[in-house]
C-alpha cells in the first residue's frame, strides 16, 4: 500500500523500483491511495497499471477527496486482499528482493512485524544534514531493533491488534510498537530512504517526531514497553569523540528542536 498526496515527483522512481521487484510467492497487489491530490498523481498511478499486470500484480488505485495518511491506510487496508500487508512510502525506492524476502517471514499464523534495511540517503550538497545524518545513524533507534521508517509491514493476525489507524502522528512508530521486540523481524534487503533537506526543514520535521513519539507515550504508554533495549548501545561521549564534527551537528539540532523558533501548528511537515 502507497499513500499519495501530491506525490507527482516521487511517485514515478517509486513505482519503477516497485516493479523492478523480484518475484515473490503468491500474488502480489498493489494499492495506490491517491489523498486529496491535485496534482497528476492519480493519473501517473494508472499509467503504471500495463506494467503490473504484465507481471500478474493486481493494481488498484483509489481516489480519496480528503487527505491524511491514517484515512489512506485505513481504506488500502479495506481494499486489500492479501495476508501481508506492506506499507510503503511514495519517496521510498526498494531493492528487487525486499518485497519477496517480507513476504516469506510474515507468511506465518503468529502476529509478526517485519523491515527491511534502510540505506539513509543525503545529497551532497547539504553537508549540515550529511554531517547530522551520520551521527543520527549511531543513535540507539537506528543502531537496535527494526526501525521501519519509510517501509514497515505486518501479517493480518499481527493487524488486527487494534482496528482503525487512531490520528496520530508517527504512524510507524505506532505500528512497530504493537509488536514485541521478539516480534519484529528485519530482513537483509535494503531500501532507499531520503533525509530531510536544509536545516530548517530538518529543525521541523525532527520536532515533529519528537512530538510524535510523545503523542504515543501520552495515549498509549502500554505500547512502551515494546521498546528496544538500548542498555548496549555505544556512549554518546565516545561516538562524539569518533566523530566530533558529525556529532556538533547533530547537537545543533537536537538544541535548536528545543527552541521555540521554527514551530508550526501544522501537524504534518513534509521533508521535502
Amino acid at each position: 500500500m502507497i499513500p499519495a498526496h501530491n506525490e507527482a515527483d516521487y511517485l514515478p522512481v517509486c513505482l519503477d523500483a516497485l516493479l523492478a521487484s523480484d518475484p515473490a510467492e503468491g500474488e502480489v497487489e498493489v494499492v495506490i491511495i491517491a489523498n486529496g491530490c491535485t496534482d497528476t498523481t492519480i493519473e501517473i498511478a494508472d499509467g503504471y497499471r500495463p506494467h503490473a499486470l504484465s507481471k500478474g500484480w493486481g493494481w488498484t488505485v483509489l481516489d480519496l477527496a480528503e487527505g491524511g495518511k491514517l484515512n489512506a491506510w485505513n481504506a488500502g487496508e479495506m481494499a486489500a486482499k492479501g495476508e501481508v500487508l506492506i506499507y510503503l512510502d511514495a519517496d521510498v525506492l526498494v531493492s528487487p528482493p525486499l518485497v519477496a524476502e517480507i513476504a516469506a517471514v510474515l507468511s506465518v499464523d503468529a502476529p509478526r512485524y517485519a523491515s527491511g534495511r534502510p540505506n539513509v540517503t543525503v545529497s551532497n550538497d547539504d553537508a549540515l544534514t550529511r554531517h547530522y545524518t551520520r551521527f543520527w545513524l549511531t543513535t540507539p533507534f537506528m543502531v537496535h531493533g527494526v526501525p521501519g521508517f519509510g517501509v514497515f509491514a505486518m501479517n493480518r493476525a499481527g493487524r488486527a491488534r487494534w482496528g482503525n489507524w487512531p490520528d496520530i502522528i508517527s504512524d510507524d512508530t505506532f505500528a512497530r510498537l504493537n509488536f514485541s521486540p521478539e516480534e519484529r523481524l528485519s530482513v537483509p534487503a535494503t531500501y532507499d530512504w531520503p533525509m530531510i533537506e536544509g536545516f530548517r526543514r530538518l529543525v521541523q520535521v525532527r520536532r515533529r517526531q519528537d512530538i510524535g513519539v510523545a503523542e504515543i507515550e501520552t495515549r498509549y504508554p502500554a505500547l512502551m514497553a515494546n521498546d528496544d533495549n538500548h542498555d548496549r548501545t555505544e556512549p554518546v561521549w565516545r561516538r562524539a569523540l569518533r566523530d566530533p564534527v558529525a556529532f556538533v551537528a547533530f547537537a545543533l539540532v537536537r538544541l535548536t528542536i528545543r527552541l521555540p523558533v521554527l514551530r508550526s501548528d501544522n501537524r504534518w511537515v513534509r521533508g521535502r
